[in-house]
């Protein structure tokens, strides 16, 4: 297994770690933090978050300048980037910091595009994530690390940010969502 690789799985290995930290009361506290009282266990989650995060980009990275690119790492990156956002929105509508339609539509367009991609691969067509699936993950990571630290930094001024983000976030999951399907609609109705 090469290192983009073994930076995936330790990206996996991690989702149990913060679910842990962001649903389990272990009596260390709270921080005052950019006005809000920050669960100490909300905080290493949301940093463990942050980290497993950044990890994507990395073994990405990795994977494209040293030409490691592997027909694991194909599956398992973007199989690691569904369960640790999913994961992060479910814990986000058990806390309350989110509703849980909304949740619903982003994991629903998470189901439906890998779907897609499962017929275009079987067709032999590989699709390369476009500008507007940047700017969904981008969108969708900067909600979820806000909410889950609690709207830290904007909480204190009023600011929604977090909730703001996420509502962004949700149109560009389903406006590149349903762009994917458009651009890829020959494919789907033939392979009907």
């Amino acid at each position: 297994m090469n290192l983009p690789n073994k930076i995936t799985v330790a990206r996996i290995l991690l989702i149990p770690v913060f679910i842990l930290f962001m649903l389990a009361d272990f009596g260390m506290g709270t921080i005052s933090a950019g006005g809000v009282d920050l669960p100490i266990e909300h905080l290493i989650g949301g940093v463990i978050f942050i980290i497993a995060a950044l990890t994507d980009w990395f073994d990405g990275h990795l994977a494209r300048k040293y030409n490691l690119v592997t027909n694991m790492g194909k599956f398992l990156d973007p199989l690691a980037d569904k369960l640790l956002v999913s994961s992060a929105l479910i814990i986000l509508v058990e806390m309350g910091f989110a509703p849980s339609w909304v949740v619903i539509l982003i994991i629903s367009r998470e189901f439906a595009v890998t779907g897609l991609r499962l017929i275009l691969a079987g067709g032999g067509e590989v699709v390369a994530a476009n500008m507007l699936g940047k700017i969904k993950t981008t969108t969708q990571l900067i909600a979820t690390i806000f909410l889950l630290l609690h709207n830290v930094f904007f909480e204190a001024v009023g600011i929604p940010f977090g909730t703001i983000m996420l509502y962004i976030a949700l149109f560009f999951t389903v406006w590149s969502g349903a762009d994917y399907f458009y651009k890829n609609r020959r494919v789907l109705l033939e392979s009907m």
